[in-house]
């Protein structure tokens, strides 16, 4: 290929899209937000983490040396009343769920970091930089713990783009709590009877504030010259107070912040238009929507969106992306039976819309043209966005039509639809595929005319019939539902 694109990035930070450049040589340092193992992981976990594994695939496709860091909340509230509901330790109730979550990213296809680091491992480090924060005049010990002071920070809320006076008028102190003001939030909760706790000297015992956690990790990984570090990433629902929280601890104590040069955000998953919450009822756990879709399918229909968007997980959704999955397969399998080269293209397009803010639905879109690209292109775009070929993609599977498929759909459409009457005078060679995909052309006939009417009812007729279209960029295609 030829010279790679300009690398462009969406920066929270300054909210613009910015060129691209390591702070250090051909080195890029990432740190990501990881999970709190306190519940199971959830589908939304799954959107973040598998964007950031694309990015990191991307940066080393472009000859980058990436040092990527994703960490483990191992210690919070919820795991400490979960345990105490159990009758067991948080500990155990950390084990359990990450386990499963690293089950599913495996099985997502989701590289390893190559630093995962537990916030209990790293106490000293937290505790250093809570003392020297207390030594700055930046936080203040209280009867139940050691607060950061937020007004004593000038810049806070410029990554989350909040003002201190509006944020001040719907915060309150909790019963139980004794901060100077409502603003401030803990680095270091001293520990109640029963509690996990860890010394801390010349304070009490307890244990360490969630935003302090990441700040004191990523410093000692990443950035321990108090620098900067180049990419600091997560979902969108962590700018504040999460990400907001980081940077007024960490760029206090630093030689040059900012604390990281750009700051990544991927948008939020809704199930149904709705956020998934165990209330509402349509919370279900990463591992067993994994048994019921293929993962690579998942992993395509977020490619699907852009990673900064608003993006709404449906079941005919994932049926959609199945079939981009099947496209790919049948590509993937002509192209290992073809004896041609094929078009020498494919790489530099599918670099072209990644260096453009990371845009994979262009991207994917490049993977399933019709232009028969060169089978060594096509597996290192297939590896580049982490969909990679096993040997299940050389079995070719049959998908079968109900039984009763024509019969359903005369009674849906009338057996005087043009379709239906040619396939009665036909010879009955002709299969209920054909008329399938007769029925898809008339289809495409009336969106091609804007005859928005007679598209749904075909579309809905085929529907009633256990058949589901799916409209892509390469065209439309279909699978059965139940």
């Amino acid at each position: 290929m030829g010279h790679l694109s300009s690398l462009r990035l969406y920066n929270t930070r300054t909210r613009t899209v910015e060129q691209f450049a390591p702070l250090r040589g051909d080195e890029v340092r990432i740190y990501v937000c990881g999970l709190t193992p306190s519940a199971q992981a959830h589908l939304g976990h799954a959107r973040s983490f598998l964007f950031f594994d694309v990015l990191r695939r991307y940066l080393e496709f472009r000859g980058y040396r990436v040092t990527y860091v994703q960490n483990v909340t191992d210690i919070d509230d919820r795991s400490i009343a979960t345990a105490r509901e159990r009758g067991t330790t948080f500990d155990v109730v950390m084990a359990e769920n990450y386990a499963s979550f690293k089950a599913s990213m495996r099985r997502l296809g989701v590289r390893e970091p190559d630093e995962e680091p537990y916030a209990t491992a790293y106490i000293p480090q937290i505790q250093a930089m809570i003392r020297m924060l207390i030594g700055k005049q930046y936080a203040y010990v209280v009867e139940d713990g050691v607060y950061y002071s937020v007004r004593a920070f000038p810049r806070y809320g410029e990554l989350s783009r909040r003002n201190i006076e509006e944020l001040e008028a719907g915060a309150r102190i909790e019963v139980g709590e004794y901060k100077h003001d409502p603003l401030d939030f803990a680095l270091w909760k001293f520990a109640k009877e029963g509690e996990p706790s860890w010394p801390f000297e010349p304070y009490r015992a307890g244990r360490p504030g969630w935003h302090i956690e990441c700040s004191a990790m990523s410093r000692e990984l990443l950035d321990p010259q108090g620098v900067g570090f180049d990419m600091h990433g997560g979902g969108a629902d962590l700018i504040f107070p999460h990400h907001e929280n980081e940077v007024a601890q960490s760029e206090p104590l630093m030689r040059r912040p900012p604390m990281a040069n750009t700051w990544i955000h991927g948008g939020l998953l809704l199930f149904d238009s709705r956020k998934m919450s165990k209330s509402l009822g349509n919370f279900e756990p990463l591992s067993q929507l994994l048994d019921r879709h293929d993962p690579q399918a998942i992993r395509l229909l977020f490619l699907q969106t852009g990673y900064r968007k608003v993006m709404n997980f449906t079941e005919e959704s994932i049926g959609a992306a199945g079939s981009v999955l099947d496209r790919l397969k049948k590509t993937y399998r002509l192209l290992r039976a073809s004896k041609s080269g094929g078009d020498k293209g494919l790489l530099q397009r599918v670099d072209e819309a990644l260096a453009d803010d990371m845009n994979t639905a262009v991207a994917l879109s490049h993977l399933l043209q019709e232009e028969t690209p060169s089978l060594d292109e096509f597996e290192r775009v297939l590896t580049l966005l982490g969909i990679e070929p096993h040997a299940s993609w050389l079995e070719e599977t049959a998908v079968t039509l109900p039984a009763d498929f024509v019969e359903r759909l005369k009674s849906a459409l009338g057996p005087s639809t043009p379709a239906l009457r040619a396939f009665a005078q036909d010879d009955k060679s002709v299969s209920p595929e054909a008329l399938l995909e007769r029925i898809i052309a008339l289809r495409n006939e009336a969106r091609t005319n804007k005859d928005w009417a007679k598209s749904d009812q075909l579309r809905d007729a085929l529907a009633s019939c256990g058949v589901a279209l799916h409209d892509t960029s390469g065209g439309t295609t279909w699978s059965v539902v139940a």
